[in-house]
């Protein structure tokens, strides 16, 4: 099974910037859908960004214009690049995919996950 392990988190303030990364243990060129999903305490998991083939993307109303996702098999990695952000955007970050072919890549369709990430963003 693909394991999955996220880096870039940290603590910065609003208005900042931090480029979010997903290094899987296999080529991702095999893993159609990939994406990233936050978690703040008190709250429920919600989903951030997806991608399917590689191109196909979609963002939450909240970060759609900050928030950036994108793939590079060569390096097997997924990145999320984020922008402007908020106070609110302060969360455990995770990265996940779902494991063989997948046709949609809505929230429900992830089955790996790695072990996070912490975002802090200071007002």
């Amino acid at each position: 099974q693909v394991q999955l392990v996220e880096s870039g988190g940290g603590s910065v303030q609003a208005g900042g910037s931090l480029r979010l990364s997903c290094t899987a243990s296999r080529n991702t060129a095999s893993i159609n859908c990939m994406g990233w999903f936050r978690q703040a305490p008190g709250k429920e998991r919600e989903g951030v960004a997806s991608i399917l083939n590689g191109r196909i993307t979609s963002y939450a109303d909240s970060v759609k214009g900050r928030f950036t996702i994108s793939k590079d098999n060569a390096r097997n990695t997924m990145y999320l690049q984020m922008s402007s952000l908020k106070p609110e955007d302060t969360a455990m970050y995770y990265c996940a995919a779902r494991s063989g072919w997948a046709r949609i890549c809505n929230d429900d369709a992830f089955t790996i996950w790695g072990q996070g990430t912490q975002v802090t963003v200071s007002s």
